[in-house]
């Protein structure tokens, strides 16, 4: 059985929406590091210079970013639009291309 593109897109939806709950976990820790003292927060700042901790931010920024696109899509469909089958392929490609060009930007950022 292949699942057309809408499917892909609307299960990677919600497994994005399970990765960023799992996700709030590390934010949470580093916001508690930042704020707990300024020795704390120069350690954070020293951790999150290394490559592992970027490749963390990075994908939790990519999840972020799939997650809203594919959020603005379903929304756009609550509206009306996009509802029928070329509709929802289109988009779909849309959250794909625009999360691809976002990720990409994310990681020039953090880097």
């Amino acid at each position: 059985m292949r699942l057309p593109i809408t499917a892909w897109v609307s299960i990677s939806h919600r497994a994005s929406g399970v990765f960023l709950f799992v996700a709030t976990a590390v934010l949470l820790w580093a916001l508690d590091a930042s704020l707990r003292s300024p020795e704390s927060f120069a350690a954070l700042r020293e951790c999150l210079d290394t490559l592992w901790m970027k490749l963390v931010i990075w994908a939790v920024l990519a999840g972020l970013i799939y997650h809203t696109a594919a959020g603005v899509r379903h929304l756009i469909m609550d509206c009306g639009i996009g509802e029928s089958m070329p509709g929802g392929v289109l988009g779909a490609r849309l959250v794909i291309a625009v999360s691809v060009l976002l990720t990409v930007l994310a990681g020039v950022w953090i880097w």
